[in-house]
């Protein structure tokens, strides 16, 4: 009689658990430095390369719909939260939104679930060697895929644009490209993981050299190749990239390749930087060395990242640098987060002279969240040599980090109607000057002006620094119209002083366009408007293609 209790009382259990409903929402526990942590991991279904929809209700009794305010991807999941990267983001992601999973996902799931439950039998029995029941199962029932084992999306497509400078004689030119956009995870059954965005020319019929606005940013997006098997010791990846232990080197057109041991990584990288943003820029430049990672700790409280290498650099395959860095990261939950990064070079100041090492690069900053509508930061920013990033990007908010040197603290703040108030004041003081400069920073984000649904982004700054000095204003204005369209403006304006450069001022307006044409093509145009004082042009694009 007992036994026969206990058989019901299991097969209610059972019974209940396949007909428990899948979890598809979850919460978000907070969100640290571009990164999303959620109350949710493995046991809830959640996996690594899922995508998910971050969402957020209007004020109780408003009204409001729910709207969709940012897409994240998974890229670590424990058993009981999950981290996930910010892949794009209408609004910010506040804790307290609700992370929810795509219909594709949940189709593979049920699937996974059903598997599991047609393994469950009626009556256990108990074998000396092995389960011939068990295995037979093993052998017959098909397994479906896991959720992110060849998952495909992006899109390809070519791009036609035409250049042509203002004032009599002005240039002429003509390029034919391709973009391409990509997440594909476990391509192939493997642990290889393609992500990014690429755009690139095929062909150009041009008589000048000069880069425009639109060149440059091209060049700041990132995509790679990475292989990263949880039960291999070995980790790598090729492209555009950041080294994934050492953000401060910059983008690197290269690869690296490292050994785990534990919670300890080291290996070797190389390539070359041609990321304009960067702060020691050089289109010719090439970079290698090696690195030492060690990380600990939980996304559910503390951890820590520690990685320090060295490195040699050349331009046009002549010395430049020898340099050692130093990276360190310290994360509490969402209250707190300090990142470090410290650079020493190797340098000699003439030829009977001995080498010496000395601090030429130092930043530290630390965020404070005491609250989830407020926080606050401060930042010390040292430079020894002047930076060579591009200046033409002043005005597009790229190059704010560098900008700002030596100590200067900010404040954002979250308030009713989606609006977000942010500044930030320094002071920045040079061999010479009789006085301290200060450096200020001023900026409001609207997520949806009244009713019309358009997004806006305003900012002000005003900055003296080693190179020079100067201020720069910029408007980004966004819309997006249901599911298939979307429209955005940016426009800026900058004045520089500086030796660097003889871009004094330049003011230009950019406006994109991009629509789903059905289910598996995009048509997207836009148009720039340049005026500065050595370049003065108007340029539209047109790309096609197909979508995956």
């Amino acid at each position: 009689m007992m036994a026969l209790c206990l058989g019901f009382a299991f097969g209610g259990i059972a019974a209940a658990a396949q007909d428990a409903p899948i979890q598809t929402k979850f919460r978000v526990k907070f969100v640290a430095s571009g990164s999303v942590y959620l109350e949710a991991g493995r046991e809830a279904g959640l996996a690594e390369g899922q995508r998910l929809t971050v969402q957020r209700e209007g004020p109780e009794g408003s009204g409001k719909e729910i709207r969709e305010t940012a897409e994240i991807r998974i890229i670590s999941v424990a058993s009981s939260s999950a981290a996930a990267e910010i892949l794009s983001t209408e609004l910010e992601v506040h804790p307290g939104d609700i992370a929810c999973l795509s219909a594709e996902d949940v189709e593979k799931l049920k699937l996974l679930r059903a598997s599991r439950e047609s393994r469950k039998y009626p009556q256990v029995v108990t074998f000396t060697e092995g389960d011939p029941l068990d295995e037979e199962v093993r052998e017959y029932i098909p397994r479906p895929p896991l959720p992110e084992v060849n998952r495909t999306r992006g899109r390809f497509g070519f791009e036609y644009s035409s250049l042509r400078e203002t004032g009599s004689g002005g240039i002429r030119s003509s390029q034919l490209g391709f973009v391409l956009r990509g997440d594909m995870t476990r391509i192939g059954g493997s642990y290889w993981n393609l992500s990014g965005y690429y755009r690139g020319r095929l062909t150009s019929h041009t008589t000048s050299d000069q880069q425009t606005l639109n060149d440059l940013i091209n060049r700041t997006y990132h995509i790679s190749l990475a292989y990263n098997n949880p039960g291999s010791h070995w980790v790598a990846g090729f492209g555009r990239l950041y080294l994934p232990w050492a953000s401060s080197l910059n983008t690197i057109d290269g690869g690296y390749l490292g050994r785990r041991y534990g919670k300890t990584t080291f290996g070797l990288f190389g390539g070359t930087a041609p990321d304009p943003t960067s702060w020691s820029y050089a289109p010719n430049r090439q970079l290698g060395g090696g690195f030492l990672n060690v990380e600990g700790g939980s996304f559910d409280s503390f951890r820590y990242t520690t990685t320090i290498g060295a490195a040699i650099s050349r331009v046009a395959w002549h010395p430049d640098r020898q340099f050692g860095f130093l990276e360190n990261g310290f994360f509490f939950k969402r209250y707190l987060s300090i990142y470090h990064n410290l650079e020493t070079d190797l340098l000699r100041e003439n030829a009977s002279a001995r080498n010496t090492l000395a601090v030429t690069r130092d930043y530290l900053t630390i965020r404070i969240q005491p609250h989830r509508v407020i926080s606050f930061d401060v930042s010390e920013n040292y430079f020894r040599d002047v930076p060579t990033f591009d200046a033409r990007l002043i005005a597009t908010g790229l190059l704010d980090k560098i900008l700002f040197q030596g100590l200067s603290g900010g404040v954002r703040v979250e308030l009713p109607y989606r609006l977000s108030l942010y500044s930030s004041l320094g002071q920045s003081h040079k061999s010479g000057d009789e006085k301290s400069s200060w450096n200020q920073m001023y900026g409001i984000t609207w997520g949806r002006i009244w009713r019309t649904g358009i997004r806006a982004d305003l900012r002000y700054s005003k900055f003296d620094s080693s190179f020079g000095h100067g201020t720069y204003r910029s408007l980004i204005l966004s819309r997006e119209l249901g599911e298939k369209l979307r429209i955005d403006v940016q426009a800026g304006e900058q004045n520089l002083v500086s030796s660097f450069t003889k871009e004094s001022r330049a003011l230009w307006v950019t406006g994109n366009l991009d629509w789903f044409v059905g289910s598996h093509y995009f048509l997207g145009c836009g148009a720039t408007i340049y005026r500065g004082k050595t370049q003065s042009y108007n340029q539209w694009f047109l790309n096609l293609g197909y979508r995956f």
